[in-house]
C-alpha cells in the first residue's frame, strides 16, 4: 500500500516538472520569436523609409516644378493684362492729345476770327490730306453752299495758309502757300517797314530749305528789314487787304544783282491745323 502510494507521487511530480519545464519552453520560445520579429519589422520599416525616401525626392521635384510652371504661367498672364492695360492707356493719352490739339486750333481759330471782323468769312474743318501731296493740297468741308468760291484766300489758326483752288457743293480744294506749284499760287504782299513806309511785292514760292516764304518784285525795298510784317496788299482784287502772311527773317540781292529777295517765316503752322477759316470779302463791299 505504502508502495503504491509512494509511485503515485513520483508520477504526480513528474507530470508537474514535464508541465514546468513545457511552460519554460514555450515562455523562451515566444521570447525569441519577438526578438525575431522585432528585427524583421525593424528591417522592413528601414527598407520601406528608404524607399518612401527614394521616391519622395522626385515626387518633390515634380510637385515643384508643377508649381514653378503654375506660377510662371500666371505671371505670363498677368503680364499680358498688365501690357494690355499699358496699351489702353497710351491709346487713351494719344487720344487725348489729339483733343487736346484740336481744341487748341479751334481756340486759337475762334481767336483769329475774332480779329477778323472786318470780313465775311466761313469756317471749316480739314478731312482730307494725301501723304502724296502734304505740302500742296487739302479739302474742306465747305463749298458752294456756303458761299465758298475759288481764288478765296484761305486763314490758318494765325495766318495765311493758301486759297481755293476749286469748291463743290459740300467740300473745296485748298492749295497751300507751300505748293510746288509756283505759277498759280501767287498773292500780292505789302511789308510794313519800321520807318512807317509800305513796300509792295508779290508772295512768288516757298523755300523748303528755309522754311519761309519768298516775296519779290519789291517796291521801297531798301528799307525792309528783318522783324518786318508782312499783310496781303489786296492789289489785284483777288483777296481782302491786310490779311497776315509772317515776319521778314531774312533779305538778300537775288543772283542778278537787280532785284530783293524777302524770305517771310509764316505766322500760321503750315503742316499742323484742323480747322481753317474762308475769307470771302470786306464786310459791306460788293
Amino acid at each position: 500500500m505504502k508502495k503504491s502510494n509512494s509511485n503515485k507521487n513520483i508520477i504526480i511530480a513528474l507530470i508537474i516538472t514535464i508541465l514546468i519545464v513545457f511552460l519554460v519552453s514555450m515562455t523562451l520560445f515566444q521570447r525569441n520569436s519577438s526578438k525575431k520579429e522585432g528585427l524583421i519589422q525593424s528591417f522592413t520599416n528601414d527598407i520601406i523609409g528608404m524607399v518612401d525616401k527614394g521616391l519622395s525626392i522626385p515626387l518633390k521635384f515634380v510637385e515643384g516644378s508643377v508649381s514653378s510652371i503654375n506660377n510662371l504661367f500666371t505671371t505670363y498672364q498677368e503680364n499680358d493684362r498688365l501690357k494690355k492695360k499699358i496699351d489702353e492707356m497710351e491709346a487713351l493719352q494719344s487720344e487725348n492729345k489729339n483733343y487736346k490739339a484740336e481744341n487748341e486750333q479751334l481756340k486759337q481759330q475762334l481767336e483769329l476770327n475774332a480779329t477778323l471782323s472786318n470780313y465775311e468769312k466761313v469756317s471749316a474743318s480739314v478731312i482730307n490730306r494725301s501723304p502724296d501731296s502734304w505740302q500742296n493740297i487739302i479739302i474742306i468741308n465747305k463749298g458752294t453752299n456756303d458761299g465758298v468760291k475759288p481764288n478765296m484766300p484761305v486763314m490758318g489758326s494765325k495766318g495765311l495758309i493758301g486759297r481755293v483752288l476749286s469748291a463743290n457743293k459740300m467740300t473745296s480744294k485748298v492749295e497751300l502757300l507751300t505748293s510746288s506749284n509756283q505759277n498759280s499760287n501767287h498773292f500780292p504782299a505789302m511789308v510794313a517797314t519800321q520807318s512807317g513806309q509800305m513796300s509792295y511785292g508779290l508772295l512768288e514760292s516757298y523755300d523748303s530749305k528755309e522754311e519761309a516764304f519768298v516775296v519779290t518784285q519789291l517796291t521801297g525795298s531798301e528799307n525792309v528789314k528783318v522783324g518786318d510784317t508782312v499783310t496781303t496788299s489786296g492789289l489785284g482784287g483777288n483777296s481782302p487787304k491786310g490779311l497776315l502772311i509772317g515776319k521778314v527773317t531774312k533779305v538778300k540781292v537775288n543772283s542778278f544783282g537787280l532785284d530783293k529777295q524777302v524770305y517771310v517765316k509764316p505766322s500760321a503752322s503750315m503742316y499742323d491745323f484742323s480747322a481753317v477759316t474762308v475769307i470771302k470779302r470786306l464786310a459791306g463791299s460788293d
